[in-house]
This record gives C-alpha cells, structure tokens and sequence, in this order.
C-alpha cells in the first residue's frame, strides 16, 4: 500500500469514528446483493467504481480475471472497508453517498471519479441510503 493511500485511509478512517456512535447495524447480505453491483455497474461517460477503487482509497477489492463478481472472502473484505465510509442511519453524513451525488443534489464537492446521482431520488442512491438506513434483505431494518 503506498504511502498516500495509507493516510488517506487513516485519515478517513478517524473521521468516521469521530462520528456519532449508534445507529441501525448495516447488513452484510444486503451490501453484497445490492451494494457492490453498483460498484461494478458500468455508466455512459464514466468508469465503473471498482476500475478506480481497486487502486485507490477506499478501496475495493481486485476482481480476479475474467470474473463478473467477487468472491465470498473479498466481498467479506469490501463490507469491512466500505462500512467504516458509511455513518449508519445517516446517508447525508456518509461519505459513500455523498462523493458521487452532485453538490446540487447535496453531495460534496469532490469525488475524482465524477458524480454518478443528480439526485438523492436516482434509484442507486436510494439503495445505498437503504443499506445506511439498516435495511436488510428480508424488508425490514
């Protein structure tokens, strides 16, 4: 790992524990079922998040070659990464949902892949809060 990216995980790493504590337990099963294909989902005019996050920070998990998905253990390793860019029961205070959300939409400023929602009504978004909001598969929270 190199030098930038340590800190950069450290440093974002620190502000989400300085958060408040609390809030609904993010589930596992819907992060890997409706989470990380959006990871892998591929847009007009810009590249799909694994493409950049394999190498920078947070990071995803590499795909192997010729695979579609990940794998049991690197999708394990992506919920554990991931999940510390989330502030649970709040979308509008996670970083995951605000770096690719446009500001005029209530995004952030910056995210060097683009912004992927205009909106917080864009059904990819939706799912993310979802997911920060405790959802499970089976419905319920």
């Amino acid at each position: 790992m190199t030098a930038l990216r340590i800190l950069a995980l450290s440093t974002l790493s620190a502000l989400w524990a300085a958060s408040p504590a609390g809030g609904p337990p993010l589930d596992y099963a819907f992060f890997k079922e409706r989470v990380q294909p959006i990871f892998l989902k591929k847009r007009p005019g810009h590249a799909r998040c694994v493409t950049c996050h394999r190498h920078g920070s947070p990071p995803l998990q590499p795909l192997a070659p010729e695979a579609v998905a990940w794998n049991e253990d690197q999708s394990r390793t992506n919920f554990a990464i991931w999940r510390q860019f989330v502030v649970p029961g709040n979308p509008l205070k996670s970083p995951l949902l605000l770096h690719p959300l446009a500001q005029q939409g209530g995004g952030d400023h910056f995210h060097a892949g683009g912004k992927h929602w205009k909106s917080q009504s864009d059904p990819e978004w939706q799912t993310l809060a979802a997911w920060v909001n405790g959802q499970t598969i089976g419905g319920s929270k």
